[in-house]
């Protein structure tokens, strides 16, 4: 099978039976959105969702968290992954919203990365996600997916390898859905260490089910 039957039979089968895939992270507006994908880096979004609910409660705007300290801060997301850290970053992006960006998230991939705790992942998922931007976010999912489908080739090592394969042979207009599809199947479906093929829809065009289990 080409590589491009697999783009077109991936394409296919989620336009039909996934066409509004979405993040599951709750947010309520950009800067939610901002915080809650900064503090999903190696976390859960079952977890991030957990915590955000009363973190959003007590600092709803970038200047109320921005007028906040660490110790303020820190208790509301200490059960996530590297807290300190990323209390750090949410004090540090608040400050750089309210001062730079007059409190609005910016929707350019370069000016997002200037913010403490957002790298090349996060900026993507915040462009794709509130502007439909054909960026492609690569994480775990998407990386490990997205290798085992064929859409990518075995030599591509690392995230920024992956996002340019995947972006040159999906259209711009599915990209921001594309990104959420390869994360869902890769979250419920095709898991890292137990894939689910007896229920996946995708074998058919599946590099790994082809070399693991096709007679």
């Amino acid at each position: 099978m080409t590589k491009k039957e697999r783009y077109q039979f991936f394409i296919s089968y989620f336009s039909q039976n996934q066409p509004e895939a979405r993040t599951e992270l709750k947010y309520r507006n950009p800067f939610e959105l901002l915080i809650a994908v900064v503090l999903s880096a190696q976390c859960t979004d079952k977890r991030v969702n957990i915590v955000t609910k009363s973190l959003f409660e007590n600092f709803p705007t970038a200047s109320v968290m921005a007028a906040s300290n660490f110790d303020v801060l820190f208790p509301y997301i200490r059960s996530i992954s590297y807290p300190r850290n990323k209390t750090k970053h949410l004090l540090g992006l608040s400050n750089m919203l309210v001062t730079d960006f007059g409190e609005e998230v910016p929707l350019n991939i370069d000016d997002l990365q200037r913010m403490p705790g957002v790298g090349r992942k996060t900026a993507n998922v915040i462009v794709s996600v509130l502007d439909k931007q054909p960026a492609m976010a690569v994480d775990t999912h998407v990386f490990r997916v997205s290798k085992r489908l064929g859409l990518v080739t075995l030599k591509a090592k690392t995230p920024l390898e992956v996002e340019r394969q995947l972006v040159k042979y999906i259209p711009d207009d599915y990209i921001h859905k594309a990104h959420h599809w390869l994360i869902l199947h890769g979250r419920y479906t095709c898991l890292s260490r137990k894939p689910k093929c007896q229920i996946c829809p995708l074998t058919r065009v599946c590099r790994y089910y082809t070399k693991n289990y096709k007679l």
